[in-house]
């Protein structure tokens, strides 16, 4: 028997070639999951509180026997049909939701993102909406089907005096509430973008000082 010792050179993420360096960038892509999306997923709930929407929590346990809650916001992405983002949850009327809307974003603003002019935008129509019925709308949401977008909502519209609504407020209120759903999905995927850039890939690879082997494979 003999023994061979062999060695191997290590390099910085700056000292790979670009070819390695693309290499290097898809496995740290392979490794995103759900938790990276998580700043988002607490945005969408503070921002649906702010209109009236109270999204449900789901209790979980690890296989390790930990337990916790997350919003059932449920979602898939980003490529394929039947991709998208639905919540559970219940809707009331919010007072100030229009002012706490424009407080926290940069919506009525020149500069505002299409994100919060959409916000905006469904913020003043359920306002309308309840007043019309003398803000005594209120709705609950369910999650229905085997896939993830807006259009598995299932929403139930009710008043809470017991009087009819006017016309069209049920239809409006449920395509409002899906529309917020859309907006959750259009954040997730701003997300994704930024994720999958190169640019945060290669500032995120570089601030962990991972290792590779010349041709971009993880040291």
């Amino acid at each position: 028997m003999r023994t061979e010792t062999t060695t191997r050179n290590i390099y910085q993420f700056g000292e790979l070639s670009d070819a390695a360096k693309e290499k290097a960038r898809e496995w740290w892509r392979e490794n995103i999951d759900s938790e990276d999306y998580s700043a988002v997923i607490d945005d969408a709930v503070t921002m649906g509180a702010t209109l009236g929407i109270e999204i449900d929590s789901r209790r979980w346990t690890n296989s390790y026997n930990y337990t916790g809650s997350s919003p059932c916001i449920y979602w898939s992405g980003f490529s394929s049909q039947g991709d998208g983002a639905c919540f559970e949850g219940s809707y009331r009327y919010q007072a100030k939701a229009l002012a706490a809307i424009r407080k926290e974003t940069s919506a009525g603003h020149d500069d505002a993102s299409d994100g919060d002019r959409e916000l905006l935008r469904i913020a003043e129509q359920l306002q309308e909406v309840q007043k019309q019925n003398f803000y005594q709308l209120r709705a609950t949401c369910k999650h229905t089907g085997h896939y993830s977008h807006s259009g598995c909502m299932s929403v139930d519209v009710e008043r809470y005096d017991g009087k009819n609504m006017q016309d069209g407020a049920e239809d409006d209120i449920t395509q409002l509430l899906r529309d917020f759903a859309d907006w959750i999905y259009s954040q997730l995927d701003k997300e994704n973008d930024w994720l999958n850039s190169n640019e945060q890939i290669d500032e995120a690879i570089e601030c962990n000082e991972y290792e590779f082997t010349e041709d971009g494979e993880r040291a």
